[in-house]
């Protein structure tokens, strides 16, 4: 069996469980989420806590981990979210928010437009050098950050582009004049 499949899915306040055969739905006060998983992994919901069980360990073991590490995103991202926070730095570089799209003026001759999907919501702050992403889904959260940040990752000689927030960009030394 996986260690992690083992653990149990401890259940937050207001958020609720159904399992229907192999799907699971997690519904919150942010959203719902379902997941499909895979034959052979079975989940049932006892004392406020999701348990998960593997057929055969030697061919399912990783997906058992697996099963429990996606149940356990749902549960927390239908109770507190997950948020992701990106920092614009260069001169003249700036996000703005126009409807559902994000668009970005990052030194190109036109603006880079992004299209935020559903279920994610993007907000922008401090005159458009601070992109926050936030949203129930965890994948879809990491996703459209980082579809943000490959406009213009951050560079390395003068550190200007996209970067995370706490994200250290190891700087190198420019070219020598002899």
């Amino acid at each position: 069996m996986s260690r992690i499949g083992k653990e149990p899915v401890a259940l937050v306040d207001g958020a609720t469980v159904a399992i229907d055969g192999s799907k699971v739905t997690v519904k919150g006060k942010l959203g719902e989420l379902s997941y499909t998983m895979h034959d052979g992994i079975t989940a049932k919901v006892e004392d406020g806590k999701v348990v998960l069980g593997c057929a055969d360990d030697k061919l399912l073991g990783n997906f058992h981990g697996l099963a429990r590490a996606l149940i356990n995103n749902m549960v927390i991202g239908v109770s507190k979210g997950f948020t992701k926070q990106l920092s614009i730095e260069g001169t003249g570089f700036k996000a703005v928010l126009q409807g559902t799209n994000l668009s970005l003026s990052l030194g190109f001759a036109s603006p880079k437009i992004y299209a935020i999907p559903s279920g994610v919501k993007v907000t922008v702050e401090n005159d458009g050098l601070q992109v926050t992403v936030t949203g129930c889904d965890k994948a879809l959260v990491g996703e459209a950050a980082a579809r943000i940040r490959s406009f213009y990752p951050a560079e390395p000689y003068k550190g200007k582009g996209i970067k995370y927030v706490g994200e250290h960009i190891r700087r190198k030394q420019g070219k020598k004049v002899a």
